[in-house]
Parts: C-alpha cells; structure tokens; sequence
C-alpha cells in the first residue's frame, strides 16, 4: 500500500500561480508513474499531468504550456507547478501513483479554487 500525501492546495485569483506537492510513504524506485489527476465540481476526474520513470512526462492539452511536473526520487515526491491560472483550473487535484506491476494509489485530494 503506498500512502500519497498532499499539499499546496488553495485559493488564487485567474493568472496567478500555484505549486502542488505529493509525498509517497515508499521508495520511489518502485513506483513507475506519478501524477496528477484533477475533478472540477459536477464533472469526471481527468487527467491533468504524468511523470513515467525519471523524466517522460504526459500533460493534458488543458494545461500544456503553463504547468510543469517534476519528480524527486530522494524525496520520493512529485510537483506539479501551474502558472496562468484559470477560473476553469478549479477542481479537487489528486495525486496518483502506479506500483510495479500495475497497482494504482490515489491521494485524499486537494482543493485548488481560482477565482476570476
């Protein structure tokens, strides 16, 4: 079972930015992929960034080109850096962890409000 810890949640106004971090309670050498998946209200969770390995990273259209996903293998963290934010960023972020072979962890979520 691996435990994913979030925070950098919080309230900003449309065009600013926010830094969103995820700690794992196990190494990082046996975790394949971290990410970021996110859930705006009365919608589906998405998928806003993954991080495969060291560094083959996937974003959605969404975000691309204002968000960043880095991974600390000595930290055993995941971050998530978005600039130019949106009103339509808001949505409950949560990080996601896929185990070697294919075991899938999900954190309680964290709350991201941009107001316009």
């Amino acid at each position: 079972q691996v435990r994913l810890v979030e925070s950098g949640g919080g309230l900003v106004q449309a065009g600013g930015s926010l830094t969103l971090s995820c700690a794992a309670s196990e190494s990082s050498f046996s975790i394949i992929t971290m990410g970021w998946y996110r859930q705006p209200p009365g919608k589906q969770r998405e998928l806003v960034a993954t991080v495969t390995g060291a560094s083959t990273t996937n974003y959605a259209d969404s975000v691309k080109g204002r968000s960043t996903i880095s991974r600390d293998y000595a930290k055993n963290t995941v971050s998530l850096q978005m600039n130019s934010l949106k009103p339509e960023d808001t949505a409950v972020y949560y990080c996601y962890a896929k185990r070697w072979p294919n075991n899938g962890y999900w954190g309680q979520g964290t709350q991201v409000t941009v107001s316009s």
